[in-house]
């Protein structure tokens, strides 16, 4: 293979085996693990984001979003959120009357 092929897949390995790691650890683990690297990131982390990584948090609820949106602004824009569920005033998720499935923001995808 080229280097420029193997440059290309990079992305698509890295999220492939993060999201088999989240699987296999669970929902809880997975929000745990999120939450981490959205709040806290190593500096490994934050030099990924400073050459262009964009991280995409999935299942996070809208409260812990908004927390990044006021906590970390100046990473906002290597942050993507995905599947972001719905919480009452308690921080619980919402769930839908008819189906019982947790409602998730809609996010235009």
């Amino acid at each position: 293979m080229t280097s420029t092929l193997i440059h290309a897949l990079q992305p698509l390995v890295l999220v492939t085996g993060i999201a088999t790691l989240l699987c296999a650890a669970g929902p809880a683990a997975a929000g745990d693990w999120q939450e981490k690297l959205l709040f806290n990131p190593p500096d490994s982390q934050l030099k990924l984001e400073q050459r262009g990584r964009i991280m995409i948090y999935e299942g996070l609820t809208d409260k812990q979003v908004a927390m990044a949106m006021d906590t970390q602004f100046d990473r906002i824009e290597s942050m993507m959120f995905v599947r972001t569920i719905v919480t009452n005033d308690e921080g619980n998720a919402v769930h839908d009357n008819e189906t019982g499935q947790v409602i998730v923001e809609d996010d235009g995808c």
